[in-house]
C-alpha cells in the first residue's frame, strides 16, 4: 500500500550519536522522508551538527532523559503520522513501511518487534532474557501481549499520541507509552523487524538500574490498569507475611514464650493484606464498570460523515 510521506514525521531522540546519526537520517531522507525530527539531548559531541548536515531538523530538549525527548517532540510535531526510531543504527529504515502501513489501515499504533528478528550478537544472553522477563510481567500485570514492550522503533497517529498522558522521563517511557495504548483501548499492530548489532556508541541503558525502575513502572501503572493486579499483589504480599510472623509466635508459644506485641502485629498485618486485597477487587469492579460505561457512551455517539 502506497501512502503519503509528506504526512509522516520520522522522530529521532538523540544523545551523543555522532558516529550513526547522520547514516541513519540519510538513509530515510533516500526513501521519500522528509519531515525528520531529531531531539537532541544536549550531546557533547558532534550529533546536531551531522543530524543537521544530513538535512534533519534538530530541536534541543529542554529536560534530561529519553522520555523528556519524545514527550517535547510530540508537542511540537504537527504530521498525522510518527515514526520514532533510535539514532544508534540498530533499525533499520527498510522497515519503515511496513511499520507506517498499518497506521493507514486504521490502527492507532505499530510497535517493532526486536525479539523475533534480531542479529547475532545484537542482544546479550542477559539482555534478551531480561526482555523476555519484562514482557511477561507486563502481559500479566496488564493483561495484554504486546511481545516487545521496550521496543523503540514504533509508529503513531497524531490522534493516539494525543491521548497518551506522559510522565516518564528516561528509558521507562516505552513502557508508559505501552500502557497508555492499554489503557486506551488502542488498536495496536505488532510487526517483526530487523535489530542490528550497535555499530559505532555503547548503550546507554544499564541492564541492572534500569530494568528495576521498568519493573517499578510496570507495577506502578497497574494500579489504573490492572487494580487487582495492583492491590492485590500488595494484599498477599503483606497477609503472607502476618502469617510467616503468626507461625513465629505459635512455635514460640509452644515453647512457653509469650510475644504479645508480635501477636498484635500478625493479627493487623492479616486484617490489613486481606482489605487490601478486597480492595484490589472492588476497585477492578469499578474499572470494568468504568469501561462498560465508556464503551456505551462511545456506541450513543454519532458517526464521523466521510471525508
Amino acid at each position: 500500500m502506497k501512502f503519503n510521506k509528506d504526512e509522516v514525521c520520522i522522530l529521532i531522540p538523540t544523545l551523543n550519536e555522532a558516529p550513526t546519526i547522520g547514516n541513519v537520517v540519510k538513509e530515510f531522507k533516500a526513501l521519500g522522508y522528509t519531515h525528520i525530527l531529531v531531539m537532541d539531548g544536549k550531546s557533547s559531541d558532534n550529533t546536531v551538527k551531522f543530524a543537521r548536515e544530513a538535512g534533519a531538523t534538530v530541536r534541543t530538549q529542554s529536560g534530561k532523559g529519553k522520555g523528556n525527548a519524545i514527550i517535547e517532540a510530540f508537542e511540537v510535531i504537527e504530521q498525522s503520522y510518527i515514526l520514532m526510531v533510535d539514532g544508534d543504527g540498530t533499525y533499520s529504515s527498510k522497515d519503515a513501511e511496513k511499520m507506517l502501513t498499518p497506521l493507514f489501515l486504521g490502527f492507532d499504533q505499530v510497535i517493532g518487534d526486536r525479539l523475533m528478528n534480531a542479529e547475532e550478537g545484537s542482544f546479550s544472553r542477559l539482555n534478551l532474557f531480561g526482555n523476555h522477563m519484562l514482557n511477561l510481567l507486563f502481559k500479566i500485570a496488564h493483561s495484554r501481549d504486546l511481545h516487545d514492550i521496550l521496543s523503540g522503533y514504533r509508529a503513531f497517529t497524531k490522534l493516539a499520541v494525543s491521548q497518551m498522558h506522559l510522565k516518564e522521563k528516561g528509558f521507562e517511557i516505552e513502557t508508559e507509552i505501552s500502557v497508555e495504548a492499554v489503557r486506551n483501548g488502542q488498536r495496536v499492530m505488532i510487526v517483526p523487524i530487523k535489530y542490528l548489532r550497535r555499530p559505532g556508541t555503547a548503550t546507554k541503558l544499564s541492564p541492572f538500574h534500569d530494568g528495576i525502575k521498568i519493573v517499578s513502572t510496570i507495577y506502578r501503572l497497574a494500579r489504573v490498569n490492572n487494580p487487582m493486579f495492583y492491590f492485590g499483589l500488595m494484599g498477599v504480599f503483606t497477609t503472607i507475611l502476618g502469617l510467616l510472623t503468626g507461625l513465629y509466635v505459635l512455635l514460640e508459644w509452644l515453647n512457653n514464650v509469650e510475644h504479645i506485641p508480635l501477636t498484635i502485629l500478625t493479627v493487623l498485618l492479616i486484617v490489613v493484606g486481606i482489605e487490601i486485597f478486597m480492595f484490589g477487587m472492588i476497585s477492578d469492579m469499578l474499572l470494568v464498570f468504568h469501561r462498560e460505561i465508556i464503551r456505551e457512551i462511545q456506541l450513543l455517539q454519532p458517526p464521523k460523515p466521510p471525508k
